[in-house]
């Protein structure tokens, strides 16, 4: 017979995760920038950064968690960074 250890702490730790996915379900929060200026965009990029460590700030420490936190910051810089090419396209 063996015991297997840990899962109670991996149970925590994906409870905390579908609370945390549960909690930014919907509307994070609104940035501005000028798409053609990157310092406005950077500026955007780290407002988006700091919408999603305050809203997820409670469950620091949870590793599933904050794999998720990079993920998602990723794909916020990636959108942002999409929106303002597209923003300079259209605008000629």
């Amino acid at each position: 017979m063996f015991k297997i250890e840990g899962l109670d702490e991996l149970t925590r730790q994906l409870s905390e995760a579908e609370q945390a996915i549960a909690s930014i379900d919907g509307d994070l929060g609104a940035v501005n920038f000028d798409p053609h200026d990157s310092a406005s965009i950077e500026r955007a990029i780290q407002a988006a950064e700091t919408l999603v460590d305050e809203k997820l700030k409670a469950y620091a420490g949870n590793s599933l968690v904050e794999s998720l936190v990079e993920q998602m910051k990723e794909q916020l810089r990636q959108g942002i960074i999409d929106k303002a090419a597209q923003a300079r396209t259209e605008q000629g």
